[in-house]
């Protein structure tokens, strides 16, 4: 089954969205681009991480990319929706580990600040590293998921 992954992006990060679109569907990933579908200056992140936030809460499984200028902002927006597990990716360190341990669904990357690794490669890491689904990993998810109500 191909993996579908929905992708999004304000102006800041409307480029390397773009990158790991292209990237991703030469990987063989079905990428649904939720927008921005063009550069516009005076757009705002929020938008773009809600559509991207609840396109992945509503189809179990899926993954979400965002980007803003920092990966910051779309990161809070998309963690206001019950179920997402939204996280910066500055690092193949830092998207491994979220998937294995935080069973993250989303991954930001920023747009206009140099991560430590390739975005490419923190997205693959990101896309294929399983959680673990260790006890103690799975305990702290209920927790969070218990702020939520």
């Amino acid at each position: 089954m191909q993996k579908i992954v929905y992708i999004g992006a304000d102006h800041a990060g409307f480029d390397i969205k773009n990158i790991l679109a292209e990237h991703l569907r030469a990987r063989g990933f079905l990428v649904d681009d939720l927008g921005a579908h063009k550069l516009d200056p005076n757009d705002d992140y929020p938008d773009f991480a809600a559509k991207v936030a609840a396109a992945v809460r509503k189809h179990k499984g899926s993954f979400g990319i965002l980007s803003c200028g920092n990966a910051e902002g779309v990161c809070i927006a998309a963690n206001k929706f019950d179920d997402i597990r939204a996280a910066v990716g500055f690092s193949v360190t830092a998207a491994t580990t979220t998937r294995q341990d935080d069973d993250a669904n989303i991954i930001c990357i920023p747009g206009r600040i140099k991560t430590c690794d390739d975005p490419l490669a923190i997205v693959n890491a990101f896309l294929t590293t399983p959680f673990s689904g260790a006890e103690r990993h799975m305990r702290r998810i209920a927790e969070v998921a218990s702020l939520e109500k």
